[in-house]
């Protein structure tokens, strides 16, 4: 019998603690030789030991590539919660090495002496299926709420979740008897006996029993690694089973892989000596061995897709027509990455399956899958993500195909007289600003790092040193974009220049951009100030700080900040105030008028580097939930009846979050016919969260949209009719009609504030008849 797996080599190691570094030693001769894992016993019990939990640790700090595990850990007299917390502790601290060997105990006049209860071997099973439940509960923690397991023999009253460990650590169980090997096909991820425990013909039927078991629980049995304590010496003739010569090893390790099913060989030696031999005279051969006899019998070796994930997959996606290049990075429902795939960092997401390109052509290769995923308006969603931190949200879906560009991520300089660098679209604004620093550049890039290049760089990019350079998408000189069609083209001024014009504020509509060349501008230290007012007279307060930033030198670019109101307190308002300024007295006398719009009740200034305001991500996967609920809106102007109109909607009570950042200054002085982008005559762009659509809709058309010049389509997520005509004047919107009809025919791009090509426009316009 043979499960296809790939072959692995492991040794085993006696923890003995005289001389101490004795067994660490071992495991870095070990991975020196080249094995693939160093396992360890775990007898608490016995003071001639290291501590198992502690030797690892030690041994995973010394070592660079190989895995470590027990063999096998004790767990009656390791608590289960506290096993899972420190495997997934040095899992994140190894860069995911380490594997856990379980088992239910056997000397139990010792484990008594140390503590334990003494089980029946009945009971020991019960015990270890507890705690495995309980091991994965604390990994779990895509799982709302606490872990809970009311056992007879292990119990948790709702402990808390995490941390997650770097990789899905497998479970090997130890066992021999039916239950054990039961208990290893329902639960286990791996079965570890050792060859000089068993009888002949015990392999087989631990393999049927457990193979049993797990088609009992719905499981494919290939999803259970078959590992092998082995032990022998090599010589130069045989005297036994593994005792004798390299030959020998190979053709009865061939034989054990292929009839048995064993994948992976843990060899039990405190000698390097016969460590190195064995991985230079026989593991190699066995490999090839395999390898030819597999490929002769067809022998399946894909992985085992867990049935639990098979069951998650989502309708109308085709997982067996996957591109090749994208299979081994490809994220689907289930599996142990997913959960770190799923959501962006605003909104929920349950797609069908995550791609990871890592070039242009396997962006390719993903477009060209999504396009056969259904037909028409009846193919499933296609997202673009470059980093996930767009509040819309769109770079997530239900059921769909998410393309993520994180590896798309290195940042170059290219010309450094003409400060000309080439950013990946999966970079964040925060590893920019980082890398741009030394240099003394920056490129203005909205207001928090976690941003990625790629959203931003194609919508527009409001940030704080708009005033004094311009959006985003106005130091971009050149993209590199991938079509519908597959095609990677360069849009420029010279090269596909209408392309270049709608990538810049409705790129995605158009295409996937995975590069762009930017120009970055010479900025050294920045004043920034935050500022905190009692906004009781919002009003007065608005139209104040409305007309101060007007009247401000472009080198200051401010927003403004309110929450919810408490009840019982004063209304704050807080300001964040870049000042492109490096001198004291300057930056003080930039900020002077906006110290004075309102009463001041807490102030602080600072001078810093750009990179020490932008770099302000929060690190792990994004872990948003459900539906953002936003409105935008463009403000050419704060008059007094703008002002007024502000504060009754803040009144109204439907937000927890509104903002006002200014634009103007050098993001006015482009063309607007230079961008898709083409709403330069506004002054301010205004945003509001809400937790109730209907109550916020609602406030905002009545309020807030009267006064509306336009809209800035990366901060709306309201999906009812006329938000695009909003956020393009007519002219605008007719020729990216009119180029997505000849870039995107077919409407591919299209989960998003959809720029229908034209020619579909005229097909969906009711018809006039005489």
């Amino acid at each position: 019998m043979d499960y296809g797996h790939q072959l692995e080599y492991g040794v085993f190691i006696t923890p003995t603690n005289q001389p101490p570094q004795q067994p660490v030693r071992l495991a870095q001769a070990a991975e020196l030789a080249g094995f693939d894992l160093a396992t360890f016993q775990d007898h608490p019990y016995q003071p001639a030991f290291h501590d198992t939990w502690t030797l690892m640790s030690w041994i995973a700090a010394s070592t660079d590539r190989i895995r470590i595990a027990p063999n096998v850990l004790n767990v009656p007299l390791r608590q289960p919660a506290v096993v899972a917390r420190s495997a997934a502790s040095l899992d994140l601290l190894s860069g995911g090495r380490v594997e856990l060997g379980l088992g239910a105990g056997g000397f139990w006049d010792a484990i008594a002496a140390m503590g334990g209860t003494r089980l029946t071997p009945g009971e020991g099973v019960d015990a270890l299926a507890e705690a495995i439940a309980i091991i994965r509960g604390i990994w779990e923690t895509s799982e709302r709420g606490g872990v809970r397991v009311d056992g007879e023999h292990h119990r948790v009253a709702g402990a808390k979740r995490g941390p997650r460990p770097a990789h899905p650590i497998p479970l090997h169980i130890g066992a021999y008897k039916p239950r054990m090997l039961r208990l290893t096909g329902r639960l286990g991820d791996g079965w570890l006996p050792s060859l000089g425990y068993l009888q002949p013909g015990d392999l087989d039927r631990g393999n049927r029993t457990i193979d049993e078991a797990a088609a009992r629980a719905g499981r494919d049995p290939r999803e259970i690694r078959r590992l092998l304590n082995i032990s022998g010496q090599i010589g130069e003739r045989s005297t036994g089973r593994l005792q004798g010569p390299p030959d020998q090893w190979v053709e009865e390790l061939v034989e054990l892989a292929l009839g048995d099913g064993i994948g992976t060989f843990i060899l039990a030696a405190d000698d390097p000596g016969l460590m190195e031999r064995f991985m230079a005279e026989v593991a190699p051969a066995v490999r090839e061995q395999v390898a030819a006899e597999r490929a002769d019998r067809r022998t399946d070796t894909a992985p085992a897709v867990p049935a639990a994930a098979l069951a998650k997959r989502a309708a109308g996606i085709d997982y067996a027509a996957v591109p090749a290049s994208l299979q081994a990075t490809a994220v689907e429902p289930g599996s142990w990455s997913y959960p770190d795939a799923q959501h962006t960092y605003l909104r929920g997401g349950r797609p069908g399956i995550v791609l990871r390109p890592t070039s242009a052509a396997q962006v390719a290769d993903a477009l060209r899958y999504a396009r056969g995923q259904g037909v028409g308006e009846g193919r499933v969603p296609l997202s673009i993500r470059s980093a996930g931190h767009g509040i819309s949200g769109r770079s997530t879906n239900d059921g769909g195909i998410v393309i993520d560009l994180g590896a798309f991520d290195r940042i170059d300089v290219v010309d450094a007289e003409r400060r000309l660098v080439r950013v990946g679209a999966g970079a964040t604004w925060g590893e920019v600003a980082t890398a741009l620093d030394p240099h003394g550049w920056a490129i203005s890039s909205g207001d928090y790092g976690g941003v990625g290049v790629g959203g931003l760089a194609t919508a527009g990019g409001v940030g704080f040193l708009g005033r004094e350079h311009g959006l985003t998408i106005d130091h971009v000189e050149s993209i590199d974009v991938v079509l519908a069609s597959g095609e990677l083209v360069r849009a420029s001024r010279d090269e596909h220049p209408e392309l270049f014009w709608g990538m810049r504020g409705a790129g995605g509509n158009l295409g996937v951009a995975v590069a762009f060349e930017m120009i970055a501008q010479p900025v050294g230290e920045i004043g920034f100030a935050q500022l905190a007012f009692d906004a009781s007279d919002t009003a007065d307060l608005l139209e104040r700080w409305g007309a101060a930033t007007e009247a401000s030198d472009r080198a200051v670019t401010p927003f403004l900040l309110i929450g919810r109101d408490r009840p019982g307190q004063s209304r704050i308002a807080q300001a964040m105030i870049a000042v492109d300024a490096s001198e004291p007295e300057t930056i003080v006398d930039h900020l002077q008028p906006f110290a004075t719009v309102g009463p001041l009740v807490q102030q602080q200034v600072v001078r810093t580097r750009y990179a020490g305001v932008i770099d302000n991500a929060a690190g792990g996967p994004h872990q948003g939930q459900g539906e953002p609920t936003t409105r935008s809106a463009l403000l050419r102007s704060i008059t007094p009846a703008v002002a007024t109109a502000l504060a009754r909607f803040l009144d109204a009570g439907a937000h927890f979050f509104f903002q006002i950042r200014a634009m103007g200054g050098a993001i006015g002085d482009v063309d607007p016919d230079a961008t898709a982008f083409a709403h330069r005559d506004a002054g301010f762009s205004v945003i509001a969260f809400g937790m109730d659509r209907t109550r916020l809709d609602a406030a905002w058309d009545t309020l807030v949209a009267p006064h509306a010049s336009g809209l800035y389509l990366s901060f709306e997520t309201d999906r009812r009719p006329g938000r695009l005509e909003e956020a393009f004047p007519p002219a605008t919107l007719a020729r990216l009609r009119a180029l997505k009809a000849e870039v995107d025919p077919e409407n591919l791009f299209r989960d998003n504030f959809n720029v229908v090509p034209a020619a579909l426009v005229a097909e969906r316009s009711p018809r006039r008849t005489a």
